[in-house]
């Protein structure tokens, strides 16, 4: 099998795309995802499929999960998307599909997209229902000996005020995880309230004079400014790459430089923060790239 196919497991989409034996992009779909395991997994099984029949060749598949595999048991811990805790995702599209399926969290699979063939290190983040990140150094990635290797999203959040401390309780069973502030419900729930979930309008309502939105719009670029100044003081990668839906907000790329020095232990900081080439589809090229 010469062609690959991708997966991007998401909290509210499940996006394929299938790589020609160049590398090259030549098909791209995506459904909303699933609210129940099983429906998962079979979803997962028909767009690969439907894939294979549009290119007419079987393909090689690499999956992107918001969690990871345990090396230990090999079933999926710390998804956001709860349901897949605990369950063989692993074995089970590999027995859909008939054939060996590789999974590895969308962040690492963003990583993998956009540092591909890069000389130096790079972290990427995922800025969407959930929060997470990726370290690629030298072209290949890096994933740590339990497999959590940029899992910042379940860190504290740096230098919390008094008025957000001790945080959010978080799923994982924490309080004040990083996920908690900066995720796109979160963000959400600042502006709009308990209930709410989409902060797709905020930047729009900030930029027609609501006072509401461009705070809330404020407090998560600052809170994420502190968070990548803790990756740049333990790290200090090369470059700082933004994927998932909130990274098409144009305001970080022009506060971010500005708010993240205040942060780092250097008299210098001049790390590129970026938007993936991508954009959300980033994580699934890399999902295919896994092969």
């Amino acid at each position: 099998m010469t062609w690959r196919i991708g997966i991007d497991l998401g909290g509210t989409k499940t996006e394929v795309a299938a790589l020609d034996p160049g590398g090259t992009l030549r098909l791209r779909r995506r459904l909303p995802t699933p609210a129940t395991y099983e429906a998962t997994v079979e979803q997962i099984g028909a767009m690969v499929e439907a894939a294979e029949a549009e290119i007419g060749e079987a393909a090689r598949v690499g999956c992107g999960i918001p969690g990871s595999e345990s090396p230990a048991t090999g079933l999926i811990r710390g998804a956001n998307s709860t349901f897949l805790n605990g369950r063989p995702l692993g074995h089970d599209l590999s027995a859909r599909l008939g054939r060996p399926v590789r999974l590895s969290n969308d962040a690492n699979c963003l990583a993998m997209s956009e540092f591909h063939d890069h000389p130096g290190s790079g972290f990427a983040v995922i800025l969407g229902t959930g929060v997470g990140g990726g370290l690629v150094v030298n072209g290949r990635l890096v994933e740590g000996r339990n497999r959590v290797a940029g899992e910042w999203g379940h860190t504290p959040l740096p230098w919390m005020t008094p008025s957000e401390f001790p945080g959010p309780a978080c799923w994982c069973g924490q309080h004040g995880c990083i996920e908690t502030f900066l995720c796109g419900p979160a963000l959400a729930r600042d502006a709009d309230g308990p209930e709410a979930r989409d902060a797709s309008t905020l930047p729009a309502r900030a930029a027609a004079g609501e006072v509401r939105a461009q705070a809330a719009l404020d407090r998560h670029v600052e809170r994420l400014a502190r968070a990548l100044a803790g990756v740049i003081n333990l790290l200090d990668p090369e470059v700082i790459v933004l994927g998932g839906g909130l990274s098409n907000m144009a305001h970080l790329y022009e506060a971010l430089p500005r708010l993240i020095p205040r942060h780092v232990f250097s008299d210098t900081c001049t790390t590129p923060i970026l938007q993936a080439r991508h954009g959300d589809s980033s994580g699934v090229l890399g999902a295919a790239r896994l092969w």
